[in-house]
């Protein structure tokens, strides 16, 4: 059950979501108070209806982890994983499930140690791909040397992989695209790179792609890259980028940049997720360049639709805009249909307890 309602969760970075069905799950990371990093409470998880635009929280029970930042999560048939991060204890390599389908409505947390093989090493700022029933982590920081961090790992065994691997990386952006997971960009050594690696994941063979664009992304970190199609990646935002989008089609290497983004909502260290109707959304983040400047994070929710909509989520924009504009729109509110009217009023109410402006 939902403990709360017609809110936003809190602003932050450095987090975890996934997407399940039409629901958007985030959990953890990190905000500012008084220039001061506060961690997220771990007992608690945000859930989004991606059809009806409501944020709800639930507390969580069972083996809750310690709060962090920079964990790499999950989401493999209905269940979210978590692992690696930072807490106040450091890097760690602890590896946590929940089933965000339990049928009681509740979110209860599951230490895994009933493992075989080598875990990972503790480690933060990594990615992780999915594949045939795997998760599949490369890269990230951790306590020690780069060399030994250069390997990717699933969870069930230690892999050997072969080809000209990346060079060790962390804040980089992964992505699953069919059998083959993508890194792009990411920290190495002093550098923010913007090269593309692919490793097969049937034959774990490493092969780096070469653009064919002129025109092609920074380097940079903290940013995301998410499949939105059969072909095609999309990159947002990052560490040392104009908060630019891009789209890579990786049967033609070729970049295209992306028109007519919010220039005043730059985002670095964020959160990606595919939804169902190909919309990909972007959830908090930082605003500024953290490592210099930390004025504080954000809790809005950016959505890049990258295919057309369907008539449904049409309705849907259509009554998220009115509940935004209310009062521009109050005498035409009134001709509309009573059940009509009474999603209207849903939409109003959730806008006013986010303390949007009704314009």
């Amino acid at each position: 059950m939902a403990e709360s309602q017609r809110m936003v969760a809190e602003e932050r970075s450095g987090h975890c979501a996934v997407v399940d069905g039409n629901c958007l799950y985030v959990w953890g990371g990190y905000m500012s108070i008084a220039e001061n990093e506060v961690y997220l409470p771990s007992d608690e998880i945000w859930t989004y209806d991606t059809d009806m635009g409501i944020w709800e929280t639930h507390s969580m029970e069972g083996d809750i982890p310690p709060p962090m930042s920079g964990s790499c999560e999950a989401c493999l048939n209905g269940v979210m994983y978590i692992f690696g991060g930072y807490d106040d204890n450091g890097y760690t390599n602890q590896l946590y499930c929940v089933n965000l389908k339990d049928n009681n409505g509740k979110f209860t947390w599951k230490k895994i140690t009933n493992f075989k093989g080598r875990p990972p090493t503790p480690r933060d700022k990594l990615s992780c791909w999915v594949y045939d029933n795997r998760i599949i982590y490369f890269g990230g920081y951790g306590c020690k040397k780069l060399n030994e961090l250069s390997d990717s790992m699933s969870f069930c065994t230690d892999e050997v992989s072969w080809g000209t691997h990346p060079a060790p990386r962390a804040a980089h952006a992964g992505t699953t695209l069919g059998i083959k997971g993508y890194v792009f960009g990411g920290r190495v050594l002093g550098t923010r790179t913007n090269d593309i690696h692919c490793l097969d994941l049937g034959t774990w063979t490493w092969s780096k792609i070469i653009h064919s664009s002129v025109r092609r992304p920074v380097g940079r970190s903290w940013h995301t890259v998410t499949t939105v199609s059969d072909c095609m990646m999309f990159l947002f935002g990052g560490l040392s980028a104009n908060n630019d989008g891009w789209l890579f089609n990786v049967q033609t290497k070729n970049w295209t940049q992306l028109q007519h983004l919010p220039k005043n909502k730059p985002r670095l260290w964020h959160t990606a997720c595919l939804g169902l109707e190909s919309e990909v959304f972007v959830f908090g983040g930082s605003q500024d360049d953290i490592l210099s400047v930390d004025r504080g994070h954000c809790n809005d929710l950016l959505v890049f639709q990258t295919q057309p909509c369907t008539l449904l989520r049409q309705v849907l924009l259509c009554l998220d805009y009115m509940g935004k504009n209310a009062k521009l729109l109050q005498e035409q509110l009134s001709w509309l249909p009573p059940k009509l009217s009474h999603k209207v009023q849903d939409k109003i109410s959730f806008w006013t307890g986010a303390g949007t402006p009704h314009e």
